[in-house]
């Protein structure tokens, strides 16, 4: 428990943040696996269109400091090489 007023608000802010990260977070990986499940299917269209939405979600996450630039960079290749692979 918060001995001091900042300590407490210190414990609110990092209590809603944890909330906020984990919600993007969240958001990323279940974007990824719906991506990685339809990449091993046949359905190509849907593969592309599950790309385009994890890629968004990532950059959202990025530009909002949630995920790491250089991470989310490192995930939207893989993607990319993985939908050149579908041809």
């Amino acid at each position: 428990m918060a001995n001091t007023k900042s300590a407490a608000k210190r414990a609110r802010q990092t209590g809603r943040r944890t909330v906020f990260n984990r919600r993007a977070l969240t958001a990323v990986k279940n974007q990824l696996k719906k991506f990685r499940s339809l990449v091993t299917g046949t359905d190509k269209d849907a593969a592309r269109a599950a790309a385009r939405d994890f890629i968004a979600t990532i950059d959202k996450a990025a530009k909002a400091g949630r995920v790491h630039k250089n991470a989310a960079n490192r995930h939207k290749s893989a993607v990319n090489k993985a939908l050149a692979k579908l041809g």
